[in-house]
């Protein structure tokens, strides 16, 4: 099983210590985002696990905790967001330049090919036109050469529950000839770097060009930084059509990233993320608990065990 911690939220950058102490006890609950009742029991020893993914716009926090991480025998790898905005729509994020020290930093712990780029989303206005881009991608590229292989972009999603929050920006959703330009640019760019560029959930095919689908839940970086085949795996049926992600169990919880971007569909407005009152390190399940009425499933840690004895 592959854990995604998280498309939800921000793991690594608020709720590291709680992670760690649910890698201790070995499983994680988690609510249905859909079904609000129904809670998972999830497994979390390593001999479930064939690697944990890690989403995150700032590691920081999150550094002096994987050496114990890696000495509880688990793979993993990260997927960085680092794009050029400022605070009018990321307002919460670390400066630019602090979170290229913080991916350099984590490429040389872990591994250039543990830390994944991803310039995401693109958003484009009058102003962050694609020159805008092109140059401000092209400083990123610069400062990453050698602390990471590849780089995935994605362009701006038009969720209805975002626009209202991104009205006043004036953001435009680009044509498919339009982000094919852009995305050429970027290849060449990337290119001259040592990187390698993808595509993230786009119905677009840029492989003239040398730009392949991403699959940031990707087993073949999995089989690479764990040296072992998996077997079983599939395509994720809950993600686009054209998201390429294999199949995997996230545990993290909407509504509790406290970054602010207004371009985020995992928090429901600017102010949504819950706060920092309803987390508990030490709780089974990411800034909630259980509720009567609650239906759990999975079978717990403690019985598994024992029937493994036997």
């Amino acid at each position: 099983m592959i854990v995604s911690a998280s498309r939800r939220t921000d793991i690594p950058a608020f709720y590291g210590h709680w992670l760690l102490n649910r890698l201790k006890a070995g499983e994680v609950q988690v609510r249905n985002p859909m079904q609000s009742k129904q809670v998972s029991r999830i497994i979390l020893t390593p001999e479930h696990i064939d690697a944990l993914v890690f989403w995150t716009k700032n590691p920081e926090p999150f550094l002096a905790l994987l050496p114990e991480i890696d000495t509880m025998g688990y793979f993993f790898y990260f997927l960085f967001t680092l794009t050029p905005y400022d605070f009018r729509l990321e307002p919460a994020v670390p400066r630019r330049d602090e979170r290229i020290e913080v991916f350099r930093k984590l490429s040389s712990l872990v591994g250039r090919e543990r830390v994944v780029w991803r310039y995401d989303p693109v958003v484009l206005t009058e102003t962050m036109n694609a020159p805008w881009h092109a140059s401000s991608f092209a400083l990123l590229a610069e400062a990453l050469d050698g602390y990471t292989e590849r780089c995935i972009i994605s362009f701006l999603d038009d969720y209805r529950k975002i626009r209202n929050r991104m009205r006043d920006i004036g953001y435009f959703i680009p044509g498919v000839g339009e982000m094919e330009e852009l995305a050429v640019r970027f290849s060449g760019t990337a290119g001259k770097h040592g990187i390698g560029l993808y595509t993230c959930g786009h119905d677009i095919d840029l492989s003239y060009c040398g730009i392949m689908h991403s699959r940031c839940i990707d087993r073949e970086l999995i089989e690479r930084i764990s040296g072992r085949k998996l077997t079983g795996t599939r395509k994720d049926r809950g993600q686009r059509r054209a998201c390429g992600c294999a199949e995997s169990r996230d545990i993290g919880c909407y509504d509790t990233c406290m970054h602010g971007c207004r371009y985020c569909y995992a928090v429901s407005n600017r102010a949504g993320a819950r706060t920092a009152a309803l987390y508990d390190p030490s709780s089974p399940m990411l800034c909630d608990s259980l509720r009567e009425g609650d239906l759990i499933t999975g079978v717990p840690l403690r019985k598994r065990m024992a029937a493994d004895r036997f």
